[in-house]
Order: structure tokens, then sequence, then C-alpha cells
């Protein structure tokens, strides 16, 4: 048999690699603290790695496992060494990626994760990320409305999708449907048929019916267990630190029903808890998966999800982002503005 020789691709101009500078700014920590533990500081500008895409950052966002990390507890564990960036989620512009012809070539709009503790984090003007935890951004977001998504988004559908397998008939209950995470959690249990039940303030009670959810309760004013029906699934976001949350939960969840805990750390005994009770559960991490990430983007583009961005601070104002966190009150997102898109 006579192999023929291949031929040899047309060629195609490749985006020139931008140098970054040796230095760039960011919101690092000197040791665990409150929020005014944030400064700012002059570090160098990472270098990638193996499959790793360094990233002009537009924006980060923050999510609460940031101030916990901050403060001590999270994975402040895992930090190697201060002065720490923080930081997961980013929205920028790819300004190295790992050889000419990678998909994500320099000048590629993406959002994605970066890999702190093990990295440095968002909260910076660059950033290092695995190629394999980044997606394109979505074409109709702004870099500041894509970089709320990330962590949040990718939490909420693999505890929707992944863990909970939602689907048509299905009775989910979501504790906390207002924040970062709950909000798209309510969104996901929607858009695939889920009957949707939210515990959350009164006051964003018409907004999450607008997002999907069928009952929203306002936990200020109900015990949620005196009003709810039997329901396949509780995504709780809140654990059992608040008025007992979660030994509540139980309460309602079907024989054989899935409880889903969040929180780290915020019912130590759950597990034990649940089997007495005869039903399932689970802790849950987020798994920085770009290729879900991507199609999230695609939900978001389609306008069949959306982002709810409620303030938006300034690098420099990284200490007020997170008091703002703290507060637990916040509705959707908090996002850093880095640079210029």
């Amino acid at each position: 048999m006579r192999i023929r020789p291949l031929r040899s691709a047309p060629e195609t101009p490749l985006t020139p690699v931008e140098e970054p500078p040796a230095e760039m700014q960011a919101m690092v920590v000197d040791a665990p603290g409150d929020a005014d533990a944030l400064r700012a500081a002059s570090v160098p500008v990472p270098s990638p790695v193996l499959s790793e895409v360094l990233v002009r950052v537009v924006a980060a966002g923050v999510n609460p496992i940031d101030a916990k990390t901050r403060s001590g507890r999270g994975v402040s564990g895992a930090v190697a060494g201060y002065p720490a960036t923080l930081g997961y989620d980013f929205s920028g512009i790819v300004v190295k990626s790992p050889y000419e012809a990678h998909p994500l070539a320099p000048g590629t709009e993406v959002f994605g994760m970066a890999s702190f503790p093990r990295t440095g984090g968002s909260y910076a003007e660059y950033v290092v990320a695995p190629s394999l935890s980044v997606a394109r951004k979505p074409a109709s977001l702004s870099h500041v409305e894509a970089a709320g998504v990330p962590l949040a988004a990718l939490t909420a559908w693999g505890l929707v999708v992944e863990t909970a397998h939602a689907h048509e008939g299905q009775r989910v209950l979501i504790h906390a449907g207002s924040g970062g995470v709950g909000h798209f959690a309510v969104q996901f249990a929607a858009y695939f048929g889920a009957h949707v039940t939210v515990t959350a303030s009164g006051r964003n009670a018409a907004w999450l019916r607008e997002l999907g959810a069928a009952v929203v309760i306002d936990y200020t004013t109900t015990r949620f267990e005196e009003v709810v029906g039997e329901v396949d699934v509780v995504i709780d976001l809140v654990g059992n630190v608040h008025a007992e949350t979660g030994a509540r939960s139980l309460e309602v969840l079907r024989p054989g029903g899935l409880y889903v805990l969040v929180p780290t750390g915020s019912w130590p005994g759950y597990a034990e808890a649940a089997a007495e009770a005869g039903v399932r559960t689970t802790s849950y991490k987020v798994v920085p998966d770009g290729g879900a990430l991507a199609t999230i983007g695609r939900l978001l583009d389609s306008g069949s999800v959306q982002v709810y961005i409620e303030q938006v601070f300034d690098l420099a104002e990284a200490s007020a982002a997170h008091r703002a966190i703290e507060t637990g009150h916040t509705r959707g997102k908090v996002v850093l503005r880095v640079s210029d898109g």
C-alpha cells in the first residue's frame, strides 16, 4: 500500500505574543486577618508553565471563600507563604498560551478560575490558570459580568446538574437562593424542569420568581419545614450554624432523598444525622471545569441563564468588597474592576 505524503497546511498568521511587564499591582495579605488586612502591593507577574495560560485580568470575582481564607479559615491552611494574592474568578485577555497554535491564542477574551492557593490568585493585573479551567468569555457579557460567573456557576452546575441530576418534576429546595451560587442554582434547576422552592429574604422574592423559583419562602418570617411539602433534594448553602437549617432540612426530605451540604465546616455531624433520617447525603467542592464553563457560557449567551452583579469595586477597594461579602446578604455577585478591557 502506498502512503501519500500529507499536504502541508496553509500558513496562517499567529497573534504575536504581548510581553507583560515584570511587575504588577495586586491586593495581598501578609497574614490572616480582617478585611483591612488586604493591601495594595507591587509583585512579580507570574510565569505560565506547561498547559497554563497567562491572562491580563480585566475583572475579578469576589466569593465568600475568599473572605474565609483571608480571615484564617477556608483554604488558608494550604497557603504556602505570604504575602498571598487571593481570588479565584477572573475575566480578561490571554497574553501567553502554552504553544502557538493553542485554541486560546493571545488576544482571546476568556473567563475562568485560578488555581489559588497553588498559584497566585486573581486579585491582580495578571493571573496564570490551567487552560482546562478556562473558557472563551460569553460574547454577550462584559468582563465585569463574566468575572462574576465561574466559581459560583460551576458550583451550582455541579450541585444541580452533576450531583442532584435535576429533571422534570423533581422537587428541589435551595437554601440561600439569592446569593452567588444560589441564584445560579435556581436557574439551572428550573431550566432542567425541576420544581424549585427557595428560602431567601422577602426583598428577593419577586426577583427569584423571575429566575424560575416556583415558591419563595421568607426565612425571616416563616419556618420552611412548616410550609414545604416533601422534597427530593435539598441544596443547603447555609449549613447548620444558622438556626439549625441543616437539621431542619432533613425533616422535609422524602425517604432516600438527597441532602447536599456546601459550606465547609458548617455541620460536622451531617452525615450521621442524614443516615439516621434515612436520606442520602454528600458535601460538595467546586470543580474548575472549562468544558462545563463553556456550556454555561452558551446558556448565558442564549439568555437562558443570567448573572446578577450587585456591586462593583475597584481593585484597590478589595477590603470594602470583602466587608460587603461578609454581611451574608448580597444579592448575586460582587466583582472587582481591575483594568480596562
